[in-house]
């Protein structure tokens, strides 16, 4: 490892940055000296600034791939080698903003039901039942498991953040079902190595799995689940104030979108159409 490399993790290790923020801010920096065969502190604005628009024109990587690869730059070029922040000249790229397709309960039951794996199955649907992140649900351990309180802890979600959520009665059966089935030790979804938690990576394709043997259209990645938990709590008629709490959200703004997405709110609101008398047409077209 290189002393600048390793001055770059300290930057980051001194402000409490995820271990994934730091590996994405690395591989960032890393993709651009790989790109021009050079060490990062020998290459010029003008060379960043084509490096990106090769990932975006050339490469055509999505939006949240190429404002990693800036947040990356940026850190490294600013904090680590402290350069003034005009020195790049990268204007901030306004945020692509999507609605999450939302999965309806005959489908969840469709994607539940695909799984012959328990374990698969009870990852899941603790990622639906708690609406969690697949950061959160593969970093679970068993004592986090509350059946007293009926409630799972979250230890150190997105921002280094614990919270509390709900635990299903369900879901708790399904997870007695699975625990005697694979009697895990310490991580409650173990990869091959008991000692070591399942990847993100193997957590996504056992979604994309169960979607594809329900022939279900809709939705991204595992991350729908945790959308779903919290767009069925509002059609349920949960406060918005509880649903942040249970999600994690630092402000309830973010929690607010889901009312984009919610039928039952969508639904009760008339049209200004239906406002209107209009005379029915009773002239029928000609045959």
């Amino acid at each position: 490892m290189t002393p600048l490399r390793q001055k770059m993790i300290n930057d980051m290790a001194l402000r409490r940055f995820s271990p994934k923020t730091q590996e994405a801010y690395v591989a960032a920096v890393g993709g651009l000296a790989r790109h021009y065969k050079q060490p990062p502190d020998k290459i010029n604005k003008q060379m960043i600034q084509e490096y990106l628009l090769h990932l975006m024109q050339a490469r055509k990587l999505s939006w949240s791939t190429c404002n990693v690869a800036v947040s990356g730059l940026r850190f490294f070029y600013t904090q680590t080698l402290g350069l003034d922040s005009m020195f790049l000249s990268i204007p901030p790229r306004k945020k692509v903003s999507q609605l999450p397709e939302i999965l309806s309960a005959e489908e969840l039951e469709r994607l539940f039901a695909a799984l012959t794996n328990q374990k698969h199955r009870a990852l899941l649907m603790t990622t639906y039942a708690a609406g969690l992140r697949v950061s959160e649900v593969v970093s679970l351990k068993v004592t986090d498991i509350d059946s007293q309180r009926m409630m799972i802890r979250v230890c150190q979600g997105k921002g280094s953040k614990d919270r509390y959520t709900i635990l299903s009665k369900r879901l708790l059966t399904e997870l007695r079902i699975y625990w005697r089935m694979y009697r895990p030790s310490v991580w409650l979804f173990s990869s091959m190595n008991p000692k070591q938690p399942l990847t993100h990576r193997t957590a996504q394709q056992i979604y994309y799995h169960a979607k594809d043997k329900a022939g279900i259209k809709k939705g991204k990645g595992i991350h729908t689940l945790r959308h779903c938990f919290a767009t069925h709590l509002l059609e349920a008629g949960v406060d918005l104030r509880t649903i942040q709490m249970l999600m994690g959200h630092s402000s309830i703004l973010t929690t607010m979108g889901y009312l984009q997405v919610t039928r039952k709110h969508l639904s009760a609101t008339q049209s200004p159409l239906d406002l209107l008398e209009i005379p029915q047409n009773t002239r029928l077209p000609k045959q």
